[in-house]
């Protein structure tokens, strides 16, 4: 098969690759398209350990089974492979299992190719009519549902329904998209880029605020870096939720004094458990997420350019989209 190969940092090659094996309860899938994720861009980058080269990255991808008796099913792919046995996911918090693996990270190629191999519970059948561009989104949107319900979980029943996100990329707006899903009828989103601001306000119809107020009983960090976690300290309301799945740098930015002080609660969130994806599904399916008609399509044999544009900003688009 073709993949699009991280062979060092700053380095993918689109070249022949081994076919993936589906054995066990494996089947292979015929990878229509597959989602550039910021983690994708940190181990281009060579800034993930996890994702040493040369390796097949990408595991935001939907396409159809060709093998078994599912054969010619649509699906979308929950990457996250976990064991069905763990005592975290009998509690139904897979993404805590700590045997747990994800496609794009050694031992799982992922699916920057033509092909990968998963077994069935991590599928969803995608219907009829809906595109598998579209349902390429499911994971990105996955990862915000989950930090969107674990932070209005967390809020105090006295608090009012209104929240901020910080970072206009793909999770950022899918976090914008699931907290208004879920009945928060006040989301803003902070966005410097001038140019991509203005396609989230037209195209997506979401709120642009870059210098809110302070008091938000709801902040989602959806970059994760030191200016951005110093920003949701200040914004946060006494007795709010600062929810955190960006993965930016790992130091400084939190004013551990006011979420101290003002019992703040810091809510580190990763991932998604099945039950997340399966209702992020749903939403996307019967409309609840809208029309998610914001991400531009390439080729991935276009891929290492498309790599080189979103470092160098000349995306507008929150997500880039990846064909075989």
């Amino acid at each position: 098969m073709k993949a699009l190969v991280y062979t060092a940092p700053e380095t993918l090659d689109y070249r022949d690759a081994p076919d993936p094996d589906p054995r066990d309860d494996h089947h292979l899938i015929r990878i229509d398209s597959v989602g550039i994720c910021g983690s994708d861009m940190h181990a281009y980058l060579g800034h993930d350990d996890r994702r040493p080269a040369p390796l097949i990255l990408g595991h935001e991808g939907a396409g159809t089974i060709v093998s078994g008796p599912l054969d010619g099913r649509r699906v979308t792919i929950n990457p996250l492979v976990t064991d069905p046995q763990s005592a975290a996911s009998l509690s139904g918090r897979e993404n805590l299992d700590p045997g747990r693996q994800i496609i794009s990270m050694p031992p799982r190629e992922g699916a920057f190719a033509q092909y990968v191999a998963m077994p069935e519970r991590n599928l969803v059948t995608v219907p009829e009519g809906f595109s598998l561009e579209k349902a390429a989104l499911a994971e990105p949107l996955a990862v915000s549902w989950h930090a969107a319900r674990l932070g209005l979980e967390r809020l105090h029943p006295a608090d009012e329904r209104r929240a901020h996100v910080i970072g206009g990329g793909a999770i950022g707006v899918a976090a914008a998209l699931a907290l208004k899903a879920m009945g928060v009828g006040a989301v803003t989103l902070a966005e410097p880029n001038a140019t991509r601001a203005a396609y989230l306000s037209d195209a997506c119809g979401i709120a642009i605020d870059n210098a809110p107020a302070t008091g938000i009983p709801l902040i989602i960090d959806a970059v994760g870096i030191a200016p951005t976690r110093k920003a949701a300290s200040a914004l946060v309301a006494p007795g709010g939720v600062i929810a955190h799945i960006g993965l930016g740098d790992a130091d400084g930015g939190l004013d551990i004094r006011r979420i101290t002080l003002q019992e703040i609660t810091f809510l580190g969130t990763y991932t998604y458990t099945a039950q997340d994806f399966r209702d992020t599904c749903a939403a996307m399916f019967d409309g609840r997420l809208g029309p998610l008609d914001w991400a531009e399509t390439r080729s991935l044999a276009e891929g290492a350019r498309a790599f080189d544009d979103i470092r160098k900003g000349r995306v507008r688009a929150p997500k880039i989209i990846l064909k075989p």
